[in-house]
Formats: structure tokens, C-alpha cells, sequence
């Protein structure tokens, strides 16, 4: 499982997540994140928000309950034994 860590501009902090999956979807990417290795806690839906191009990809959390219950739908369509609630 991939481990990636992200500068919080908000905190200051730098936060580690597991990556348990990943989905395009529009050309978007999204990440499905755990900060637990065996993906035993809560989890985010990460979506890429920076260009292409960019130099560093930068991501936010999806909050809109439309988008969220329809990549959630994709993650558990993808990943059989997961439930996302």
C-alpha cells in the first residue's frame, strides 16, 4: 500500500495516508486515504484539484454529497469488501 504525505497550508503540518485506492473519473482524480496501514479506520476521499501541469499535485477533501456518494459508490463497486458510509 502506497504512503504519501500532505502539507496541511491550513495547520502547517505535514499528514501521512495510505492510499487504498485510486479512480478517474472526468479526468479527476480521486484518492480513497486511510491514516491506518491495514485501512482499519475512517477513510477520506481525497480529489485532485491542481492543474496537469502543475509542478505538485494538490488535493481537498470532497465535501459536496452528491460527488462523494457517487465516488463512494465507484470505491465499493471497486474494492468488493469495503463498506463506505
Amino acid at each position: 500500500m502506497e504512503k504519501i504525505a500532505f502539507f496541511d497550508v491550513e495547520t502547517g503540518n505535514a499528514e501521512e495516508f495510505y492510499v487504498l485506492e485510486t479512480t478517474t473519473l472526468n479526468e479527476i482524480e480521486y484518492l480513497l486515504v486511510t491514516v491506518d496501514a491495514q485501512g482499519d479506520t475512517d477513510a477520506l476521499i481525497l480529489k485532485k484539484t491542481s492543474p496537469t501541469d502543475a509542478a505538485e499535485d494538490s488535493y481537498a477533501v470532497v465535501e459536496d454529497e452528491e460527488e462523494l456518494k457517487l465516488i463512494s459508490d465507484i470505491f465499493m463497486e471497486i474494492l468488493e469488501d469495503v463498506e463506505i458510509e
